[in-house]
Formats: structure tokens, C-alpha cells, sequence
């Protein structure tokens, strides 16, 4: 197996046209757990933990330009406030650390259906910034996972960082497991308000091929909201509607049974969050958030 140790973006991006089958690591949180089981073996490992660029985050447009080899650990520190709902699936991920090693630029590489970024970013609208010695392009988040640990980069591109809005409004993130910390998702779902829009965005995990959204759970409730003059009021949401959303995002999975968990407790466990999720978002909009 070769080792590739660029030390710039423009060299780690030359490596990987020359090398295509080159399987990048930075954190090395999921890369070396499939290679001490012997899941995989490539020919070559493209190490980009020197590669300065990636490591950096700042304002583009309007939105967050989150380096891909950010960790988890800086996310909740410095970002915290502006990505909320990224922040809270970051605290999710395994103990400190891992937070300290793995980055949501892996968690996006590796494409898991499970990965506990995936909801916050589908529910914000984020865009992965993708590259290549040809060049660079976005792709949304709710088009980046193609089937089970597949994504849409080229075979000579890298993900250089993820382009995420700051939260407009209140965000909640939920995640159920087989015990409380350091553990896989079962099933998991984020939700992100933007009063000011009126619009609702949704993130489902670990319950389907691939992370997914449930758009018509979102247009049911923003239509509810605006509908009843509530996004203006804050009055207390109606349990119906509560349960009505609950219902709705169930339906947009389509899980499977295996170890971690059946497909009816996956279903059931989305409602649970999905009505809980945003029964805290609302709570916080309730008092100003």
C-alpha cells in the first residue's frame, strides 16, 4: 500500500488525478476501522491531515465555508452558534476523542447512511464544494449520497468543504441508538425553522438507502404554520399538527431490518423525533430563538 502525504490542496489534488484509486484519510475514524477489520485494502492512502487549507472555516456568500478537515470538536466550539443543529449531531459522534480526529468531510466521504452530519446538513440546504484538477462545483447535500456508503464525487475529485447557510431560526437534532453515547444511529432526524422564509427543512438518517429529507412532511408544516398565523402568533402548535408532522416524516422512510434495529421501530422512533424535534424548535422560537 503507498502513502501520499501532500502538503498543499494543489499537490493533494494532483495526487488524486494521478492516483484515482487513492482512498483519502483525515480523521481516520471510519477509514481505519475498515482497515483493521480487513474491510478494505486500497492500493494507496491519500493523507490530507497536512493540508492546511482544509482545516480553515470562515463567511462566503452569506453562508459557512466549512473546511472539510474541520473537526467535530472545533464545529461545537467555534460554530456552535451559527450551525446549531451541525453542532448537536456533532456532540453525538462517538467520545471526545474521536470528536478530536473525525471531521463531517469524512462523515460526508464515507456517505453511511448513519452518519449523524448527514440530517443537519440536508435540513439546512447545505452544498458540497467538491474538487479537481479540472476544477471546482457544488453539489447539494439532498443529491450527494447516490446508495449505501456511495457518493457522487468523480473518482479524481476530493471535497474540499461544505457551504452551509447559519441557521435563520430554531434547529433540533435527534438520534436514537442501542445505548446512550458512542453508538451508531438507529435511526436519527433533524429539523431547522426559518420563520422569516416561512419554511421548514428536514433530515433523516440511518432509516433508508441514503440520507434523505421528508419534503412533503416539510411543505405539510409550513403550510400548517402559515396557514394558522402561527410562524406571526408563536401560539402553542395544535397537537394535531404535531402528530400529523410525526406522521409524515415516518412515511418518507423506508428502513430495513438488521442488527441495530427493525423497520417498524425505525419508523416509529422517526415520528417520536420528528414530534419531539419540533416541539423543542418551536418551544425555543416561543422565546425568541
Amino acid at each position: 500500500m503507498d502513502f501520499l502525504q501532500p502538503t498543499t490542496w494543489d499537490e493533494a489534488l494532483v495526487a488524486k488525478a494521478a492516483r484515482p484509486e487513492a482512498l483519502p484519510i483525515a480523521g481516520g475514524t471510519d477509514v481505519m476501522v475498515e482497515l483493521n477489520f480487513d474491510a478494505r485494502r486500497p492500493a494507496a492512502l491519500l493523507d490530507l491531515t497536512r493540508v492546511p487549507e482544509l482545516t480553515q472555516w470562515g463567511a462566503k456568500d452569506g453562508r459557512i465555508r466549512l473546511g472539510a478537515g474541520v473537526s467535530y470538536t472545533r464545529l461545537i466550539d467555534e460554530l456552535g452558534d451559527r450551525l446549531p443543529g451541525l453542532a448537536m449531531a456533532a456532540r453525538t459522534v462517538g467520545s471526545p476523542q474521536i470528536r478530536n480526529r473525525g471531521t463531517v468531510g469524512g462523515n460526508l466521504g464515507a456517505a453511511s447512511p448513519a452518519g449523524d452530519c448527514h440530517p443537519p446538513l440536508l435540513a439546512t440546504g447545505a452544498e458540497v464544494e467538491v474538487a479537481s484538477v479540472r476544477g471546482v462545483r457544488t453539489i447539494p447535500a439532498a443529491g450527494f449520497y447516490t446508495g449505501v456508503k456511495r457518493n457522487a464525487l468523480a473518482p479524481d475529485e476530493l471535497i474540499a468543504a461544505i457551504l452551509i447557510p447559519p441557521a435563520a431560526g430554531p434547529q433540533q437534532f435527534s438520534k436514537i441508538g442501542t445505548r446512550n453515547a458512542m453508538v451508531i444511529a438507529v435511526a436519527s432526524f433533524c429539523i431547522a425553522l426559518d420563520p422569516a422564509a416561512r419554511m421548514v427543512g428536514t433530515g433523516i438518517g440511518s432509516a433508508a438507502p441514503t440520507p434523505r429529507r421528508a419534503a412533503a412532511a416539510e411543505i405539510f408544516l409550513a403550510g400548517a404554520l402559515d396557514e394558522a398565523g402561527l410562524w406571526d402568533s408563536r401560539a402553542d402548535l395544535p397537537a394535531v399538527m404535531v402528530g400529523e408532522f410525526g406522521e409524515k416524516v415516518k412515511a418518507a422512510a423506508a428502513p430495513v431490518d438488521d442488527v441495530r434495529g427493525t423497520a417498524a421501530y425505525r419508523r416509529h422512533g422517526l415520528a417520536v423525533m420528528a414530534r419531539r424535534t419540533l416541539t423543542w424548535a418551536w418551544n425555543s422560537y416561543q422565546r425568541g430563538g
